[in-house]
């Protein structure tokens, strides 16, 4: 089992400053004191970056092994640096009123769970910007299904308030049997709380042992 506490700019609501798929991470430019560490647990390199001059990259950013999806208020310089790092990955802008991808889109290498106030237009771009299959949900009473639930290509941990009826939907989504969790001591933020990819899991600091055991079996890691 593969599992790290860490911190991110001193908040363990580590999940707002970097988003993680099987193949990288992006983080922001701030203060990472265990970037080795992390990179290691998850198995895969890290990509310093910003958006519109912004370290919360885990908030903006959906991603899977090959694709990203970003909104458009990233500088050209910032774009292009990222194109430059990951050459063999495709990278889109798009502009949404829910321009927060990470906080509204749960995605892995098959499928993406979004927010169900996304518009037709909004879908389709997040359809051909994945290029994943798109089914609009909530869960726990939360739309924004990226900040409260987890998605590797090996499992998936929904928020502890998520109904049962909710909890069928995201296994017939995601084909996987959904774990409720929290983490962070209670949060069901747990979209926000971690860092995850098939390798590994990384956690807020503030994580219990019970928690990170829930969701590292959920994950199979």
């Amino acid at each position: 089992m593969k599992t790290l506490r860490a911190t991110i700019e001193g908040s363990e609501y580590i999940g707002v400053f970097a988003k993680a798929t099987d193949k990288f991470m992006l983080a922001g430019m701030g203060h990472m004191a265990r970037e080795k560490e992390m990179a290691e647990t998850l198995g895969i390199k890290v990509i310093r970056t910003a958006i519109n001059g912004s370290n919360l990259i885990g908030i903006y950013t959906a991603a899977n092994s090959h694709h990203i999806l970003i909104p458009d208020l990233i500088y050209g310089r910032e774009l292009d640096a990222i194109k430059k790092e990951l050459d063999d990955v495709e990278v889109s802008t798009m502009r949404a009123n829910l321009n927060a991808f990470g906080n509204n889109i749960l995605a892995n290498d098959k499928v993406a769970i979004v927010n169900p106030k996304y518009d037709p237009e909004g879908i389709k771009g997040i359809e051909d910007a994945l290029d994943v299959e798109v089914i609009k949900a909530s869960t726990g009473g939360f739309d924004t299904v990226g900040a409260n639930n987890i998605l590797t290509n090996k499992g998936i941990v929904i928020n502890n308030r998520c109904s049962d009826d909710e909890a069928a939907g995201m296994e017939s989504a995601t084909h996987f049997k959904p774990e409720r969790s929290t983490a962070n001591l209670g949060s069901v933020n747990i979209g926000i709380c971690a860092i995850a990819n098939s390798t590994g899991c990384i956690f807020g600091e503030a994580s219990t042992g019970f928690e990170i055991a829930r969701i590292s079996d959920a994950l199979m890691l």
